[in-house]
């Protein structure tokens, strides 16, 4: 019996150096070789500032402010809204406040839940409002209406941090960044197209434009920045 209790003590001796250090040192001194920028989860850097990753979707808002010019405050926590010169990311339902990549998770909510029809019938509100012009009262988008409305702009994805968007939702606020940002729609939907990935291997998923790469884009191109 001293044997057996000697030898299993041994074996879970190796094994754990080899499974809980070796083999994650393997992996992670090969992944760092070969694929450094996924294995680092693909962070975009601008002017040598860590400004996102490639993977994870982020918020595009900006701080509501009274009328004295001061941040607006709820609870003690800002509060924002969505910048009309960006391209929005859908609804997130992170904990903490949405697109918060410290805590990712989904609503839990059935599809049959009334906490998911009012969540549903808010976001086609917001969709609707942010890209309808403030100066003209009109839509961006003349044909816009509510059956128009794209689903990965009224759900949440089931992380909260999907990082792109449909063709068909960028195509809808395509009208307003190019109205905001004086921009043509030629230009605009290229930029589109250029973020735009396939579906992998050809078949499986949707397309989806990579909206952190694409307001990127739409920075470079208007503000100079690089």
């Amino acid at each position: 019996m001293k044997r057996d209790l000697l030898t299993s003590i041994i074996a879970v001796i190796v094994f754990t150096v080899l499974l809980g250090l070796v083999y994650p040192l393997a992996v992670t001194g090969v992944s760092q070789v070969a694929f450094p920028g996924d294995a680092n989860g693909q962070q975009i850097h601008l002017a040598g500032r860590l400004v996102g990753s490639k993977i994870i979707g982020q918020s595009f808002s900006t701080p509501v402010l009274e009328k004295n010019g001061k941040p607006k405050e709820k609870e003690g926590e800002p509060v924002t809204e969505p910048d009309p010169r960006y391209f929005q990311s859908r609804p997130s339902a992170t904990e903490g406040g949405a697109d918060n990549a410290a805590a990712s998770t989904f609503s839990n909510r059935g599809p049959n839940s009334v906490k998911t029809k009012e969540a549903d019938e808010e976001n086609i509100k917001a969709y609707l409002e942010l890209n309808k012009n403030p100066t003209t009262k009109s839509e961006y988008d003349p044909g816009l209406a509510v059956a128009k409305v794209p689903v990965d702009a009224v759900n949440s994805s089931a992380s909260g941090l999907d990082p792109e968007i449909s063709p068909a939702n960028a195509w809808i606020q395509a009208y307003r960044v190019a109205s905001v940002r004086h921009l043509s729609r030629t230009i605009v939907d290229g930029l589109i197209a250029k973020y735009t990935s396939g579906r992998g291997l050809g078949f499986s998923g949707e397309e989806g434009v990579n909206v952190l790469e694409l307001n990127l884009a739409l920075n470079r191109l208007t503000e100079g920045s690089h």
